[in-house]
């Protein structure tokens, strides 16, 4: 299983005690999520909707990869992968 570094946004820290990043594993961005979840009860829900998709004002990357271009949660994340989760920022 992947060892993957999750960029923690400020406003999903209080589940994370507060840490910008984490440690999870999964071959896939949907594996780890719910590691994540496993670890950090009630995460995911902030980050996949009731259908169990990606919330549409979060952004999620592999890398540099925005995954809703490329196989949304089924993105394969590499061992050593970096995913960062990113609150969309309305305004105008």
């Amino acid at each position: 299983m992947s060892s993957i570094s999750v960029r923690i946004p400020t406003i999903l820290r209080s589940y994370t005690g507060g840490e910008s990043e984490v440690k999870a594993s999964g071959a896939t961005v949907r594996e780890v999520v719910a590691d994540l979840d496993a670890s950090f009860s009630g995460i995911a829900a902030r980050i996949l909707d009731e259908n169990g998709k990606i919330r549409r004002f979060v952004n999620v990357y592999v890398g540099e990869e925005d995954v809703r271009f490329a196989d949304g949660l089924d993105t394969v994340t590499p061992d050593g992968a970096q995913i960062s989760i990113i609150p969309a920022v309305a305004g105008g």
